[in-house]
C-alpha cells in the first residue's frame, strides 16, 4: 500500500482542497448549467472515484485551478451518477470519457478534454 500512496498521493500529506466544487447529482442541474452559461462559464469535471489516473488528474487540476469565481465548477462522480454522464453525452454531443473536463458557454461545449490533457488546458484564455 505504501508504494501506491507514493504514486497516487496520500490525503494526509496534502494541503486542504479549496477548489469550489458544486456536486452534480441531478439531471435537472444540467438545465440550470445551460441557462447560467449565457452569463458565466460553466465547467463540469467528470471523475471516476475508482480510477487512479482520474484521481491523479483531479488532484493536479485542483492544485492548478485559479479562476476565482469567474466560472462555476461542477464535480460529477460518474460511478454514482452514470445517468447524468450519459445525459451530458447526449445533450452536448460529447463522447463520454473519464476523467473529462467540459467547458460550457452559451449553452454549448466550447472545449473539452480528457485524461492528462485536462491539465494542459489554459482555462484563463477560455474565460
Amino acid at each position: 500500500m505504501g508504494i501506491l500512496k507514493n504514486i497516487f498521493g496520500s490525503t494526509s500529506n496534502q494541503e486542504e482542497n479549496t477548489t469550489p466544487w458544486k456536486n452534480l447529482t441531478s439531471t435537472n442541474q444540467l438545465d440550470a448549467i445551460v441557462e447560467k452559461s449565457s452569463s458565466k462559464i460553466q465547467i463540469i469535471f467528470k471523475h471516476s472515484t475508482r480510477c487512479g489516473i482520474s484521481s491523479m488528474v483531479k488532484r493536479q487540476f485542483e492544485r492548478q485551478y485559479s479562476l476565482n469565481g469567474e466560472a462555476d465548477l461542477y464535480y460529477l462522480d460518474i460511478l454514482n451518477y452514470r445517468n447524468i454522464s450519459n445525459e451530458i453525452s447526449n445533450r452536448f454531443q460529447v463522447y463520454h470519457e473519464s476523467p473529462q473536463l467540459l467547458i460550457i458557454k452559451n449553452g454549448v461545449v466550447v472545449k473539452h478534454d480528457s485524461h492528462g490533457s485536462i491539465n494542459d488546458m489554459n482555462l484563463i484564455t477560455i474565460v
